[in-house]
């Protein structure tokens, strides 16, 4: 990264480039301990936290030798009750989050077994998965297909709705905040809809950032948060040059008919994760008085590297194929949106979170595939931390180390 005379500045401000959940909750954490926060980003919310169904499962999600990914998601999840109880109290909105669970579904025989061997592996390590009868499944859900070979209870996975999310956060980062709730907080923030392609530092004092229109303006620090964006930022130290691939995913937005729902809990009331004839799809049922989206049921998720950043047709009649033989009222539902964004993914799957090696002020904050939602709130807090020189406690130096930046090299 190049270096230059610290620039002379009227007051300190931090840059956050990147207006997904992950930015935004970012510029937000900073923003209430103390930061004047400005967002550049010429699309604020339109990449894939847009597209995002907004799992909150770390359970669920779990994959064999993801252990170090597992306790990233895991702490992440933990903080999401009083982070999302702040948040609405400064926005005065909802945020769309859901304490309704998760079912694991399993569609024939071989389909269970390779359910049950994930199960397996979730107990093992001290996880909340319980077998369901499939009586207890009826009363539990009685519009999943009949005879659906097993099910599982995970009470501990939740959901937000990412489009309520961004509205609630967005809302909070422009309110006036009180100093009796948010004591010592930053001033309201500052937005900037431009696409950063440079970044200049200097030495430790701060930075400059070259816009897309070759504009620029001067930083006391940042947080880059771009999604697969940053690739694309030059001026950056060779050492945070990160490898990222955009992993594709196409997802089906519903809506129920008024005579579809079974009273007031929608039609199903948990997350369904089913595994289908060896397809995994899943069925997220938003409050059926959303504000965003009334009535909605998503459907999800295919994970593509084909290169198509257009929606992938086969992938689409497969989810709706899916989805039906789990929950035949997937038929008789109106099609309201079909969603393809791409996330960047890593190597392992973690994310990359620190600070750059250049030694200035600025925190790199990618690469969380299809975690983002879930992993928003941890990651917001260890950036702000990052910046604020925050004494770490073990746990967040391992969260740290499992996302290192230069891991691999």
């Amino acid at each position: 990264m190049a270096e230059s005379a610290a620039p002379q500045t009227t007051g300190a401000r931090t840059a956050v480039v990147g207006g997904g959940v992950v930015g935004l909750l970012t510029a937000w954490q900073l923003r209430v301990t103390g930061h004047h926060v400005t967002i550049i980003d010429p699309a604020p919310g339109a990449e894939a936290s847009y597209a995002a169904a907004g799992m909150l499962a770390p359970i669920s999600e779990v994959q064999f030798g993801q252990q170090q990914l597992w306790r990233l998601m895991t702490a992440s999840r933990a903080e999401y009750p009083e982070f999302i109880k702040v948040l609405e109290r400064a926005a005065g909105v909802p945020s769309g989050y859901r304490e309704n669970g998760t079912l694991l579904v399993a569609a024939d025989p071989g389909d269970r077994a390779a359910v049950a061997e994930l199960v397996n592996i979730q107990q093992a390590h001290g996880m909340e998965v319980s077998p369901l009868t499939s009586s207890a499944l009826r009363r539990r859900e009685p519009a999943l297909q009949p005879g659906l070979a097993k099910a599982w209870d995970v009470p501990g996975d939740h959901q937000v709705n990412p489009r309520q999310l961004l509205r609630c956060v967005t809302q909070a980062l422009n309110a006036p905040l009180s100093e009796r709730h948010f004591p010592g907080a930053g001033a309201q923030a500052q937005w900037l809809p431009r696409r950063v392609v440079s970044a200049e530092t200097y030495g430790h004092s701060g930075m400059r950032l070259y816009f897309d229109d070759a504009a620029a303006e001067d930083f006391s620090a940042a947080v880059l948060a771009p999604g697969l964006g940053y690739a694309q930022i030059s001026g950056l130290p060779e050492r945070n040059r990160l490898e990222l691939r955009p992993v594709y995913g196409d997802v089906i937005r519903l809506r129920l008919r008024p005579e579809q729902l079974a009273g007031e809990t929608g039609l199903i009331s948990a997350t369904v994760r089913a595994r289908v004839g060896g397809r995994a799809v899943y069925l997220v049922p938003r409050d059926a008085h959303d504000p965003l989206e009334p009535l909605g049921l998503l459907v999800g998720a295919s994970s593509r590297e084909d290169g198509m950043a257009g929606t992938h047709a086969g992938s689409v009649a497969e989810l709706l194929e899916d989805a039906a033989a789990v929950l035949p009222a997937v038929r008789e539902s109106e099609l309201v949106e079909i969603t393809t964004r791409a996330r960047p993914g890593t190597p392992d799957d973690r994310p990359y979170l620190g600070l750059s090696s250049g030694g200035a002020p600025l925190v790199i904050s990618t690469g969380y595939h299809r975690h983002g939602i879930l992993l928003a709130p941890l990651a917001a807090r260890l950036a702000a931390a990052l910046l604020n020189h925050t004494q770490l406690t073990a746990d967040d130096a391992a969260h740290l180390e499992a996302c290192a930046l230069t891991r691999g090299q």
